[in-house]
């Protein structure tokens, strides 16, 4: 699907179709026009300078980019020097900067109304974008919606209904997860220590078992036991000794672990999964906040693996931009979850649901399939430089959701964490947008409307980046 851009338009390649008011009004006549100060320029600086006077450093930053105006896969900063944007807002601008049909979306709501407490009252655009996010769930079926406003609200009501629905308590999720920041999904997240520290007690009842790493494998088994290790030690280790299963609610997963650093799990280890939960009657919840809305060239991430979970959380991708979150549950367990067990004020907002609807048309009639061809034309580019850069100790991913993992020896595969960063600040500089995860890994994660010619273009400083670098 070379060439794609908004609405069958490439923005990289200088042509215009029907949006061309809108692409007159907020952009420049050459989608490529050069940088023009050095980076970072006198107004990022400015800005930089003022946002560390008001802003709680909490929230930190990794690079001093300052976003001016973004298109596509293309984003200026307020000193007008252009940059390729390959972490699309952490896998957020699922559609593209600023997509025409997204934006016209929004307008046209915002002209009716803006919110109406969907807790409360009833709306036409929550309801068509339950219905459109329902009709998308593995294994079809009846499923049930709760709209949220962030990844961690939607595992926040992921984890609230697996206990309500069970009438356990006990949660199990896996090292190097990324669930959010709040107490509850923060328990269940086990990426970084700082995420923690200063923070406990946290939630009671949570353990942690091994993620099935083929790469670095838990207990350093051979990649053919990696699924049946990590099956081992939830069932064999967790359930003799500290945690009863029939104790367990929920097991949480990532089918991509996304902030661990991108790792693609062992063939058959989610099949084990499912008849671990179905044997101990536990629920299975899929983390989709990063992995799903056709990121992977599938719908939900999960759906490589053949199985179907109980729950399925959602956010980032799903309003390309626009705040929105959902929880989603197979229909049984939602029956008795009584009006006010649980609620907020902004789920279901009609600007966010228009976004999400639109978004989620659009990634199921176009760009999903774009999402696995760029994918798998991204990820040969970056497996030949695998073959030609020796701190490269591997390359993996799904569709557009690829990991580059640097190693400082290619046999021990000791994470080489400060070169990662070194790339990303590189690659920053060249005018290239990527962002690190896990201990030593840039993530490739672009807007799901990414043509083979940026591929290119942005293989190109990546290669440089890396030479820089030294890797």
């Amino acid at each position: 699907m070379t060439g794609l851009g908004y609405l069958g338009y490439h923005t990289g390649s200088g042509l215009r179709s029907g949006a061309e008011a809108f692409d007159a009004t907020f952009y420049p006549s050459d989608p490529k026009e050069e940088r023009v100060t050095s980076i970072p320029g006198p107004r990022a600086q400015e800005l930089v300078a003022r946002d560390q006077k008001v802003m709680a450093p909490c929230s930190g930053r990794v690079y001093p980019f300052v976003i001016e105006r973004g298109k596509g896969v293309e984003v200026w900063d307020v000193d007008g020097n252009r940059y390729l944007d390959f972490n699309a807002g952490i896998a957020v601008v699922s559609t593209g900067h600023s997509h025409p049909r997204i934006v016209q979306a929004i307008q046209d709501q915002a002209t009716r109304f803006i919110h109406m407490a969907g807790t409360d009252f009833y709306n036409e655009p929550m309801v068509l974008a339950a219905e459109k996010l329902a009709s998308t769930m593995p294994g079809g079926g009846d499923w049930r919606v709760f709209f949220a406003n962030s990844g961690t609200e939607s595992v926040e009501a992921a984890i609230k209904l697996a206990r309500y629905a069970t009438g356990r308590q006990g949660l199990i999720a896996f090292f190097g997860a990324f669930h959010g920041r709040s107490y509850g999904s923060l328990s269940l997240t086990a990426s970084k220590p700082y995420q923690r520290k200063g923070y406990f007690p946290l939630l009671p009842g949570v353990a942690h078992a091994f993620y099935p790493n083929p790469y670095r494998p838990p207990f350093h088994v051979p990649e053919n036991q990696v699924a049946q290790a990590a099956l081992d030690f939830i069932e064999k280790t967790l359930f003799q000794t500290t945690l009863p299963p029939e104790d367990v609610a929920a097991i949480i997963i990532e089918p991509i672990q996304g902030e661990g650093g991108y790792i693609v799990p062992a063939p058959g280890f989610f099949k084990g999964l499912r008849e671990l939960c179905d044997r101990y009657g536990i629920l299975l919840i899929a983390d989709e906040v990063q992995s799903g809305v056709g990121r992977t060239g599938r719908m939900w991430a999960i759906e490589h693996e053949g199985v179907v979970p109980d729950i399925v959380t959602s956010a980032k991708g799903l309003g390309s931009g626009v705040p929105i979150g959902a929880m989603v549950a197979r229909a049984e367990l939602v029956k008795d979850w009584l009006p006010g067990a649980h609620g907020n004020t902004y789920g279901g907002n009609a600007l966010a649901c228009r976004a999400a609807y639109e978004t989620l048309c659009l990634v199921e009639e176009e760009l999903m399939q774009n999402a696995a061809e760029s994918g798998e034309y991204l990820l040969g580019k970056l497996r030949m430089l695998e073959d030609r850069f020796e701190h490269i100790g591997d390359v993996r991913g799904r569709g557009l959701m690829i990991g580059v993992d640097f190693v400082k020896d290619q046999r021990t595969r000791e994470p080489y964490g400060d070169l990662a960063n070194a790339v990303m600040e590189e690659a920053f500089k060249r005018g290239l947008l990527l962002l690190t995860c896990g201990k030593s890994t840039i993530r490739f994660c672009p807007p799901l409307v990414i043509s083979r010619e940026e591929i290119d273009e942005g293989m190109a400083i990546f290669e440089e980046t890396l030479r820089a670098a030294g890797a």
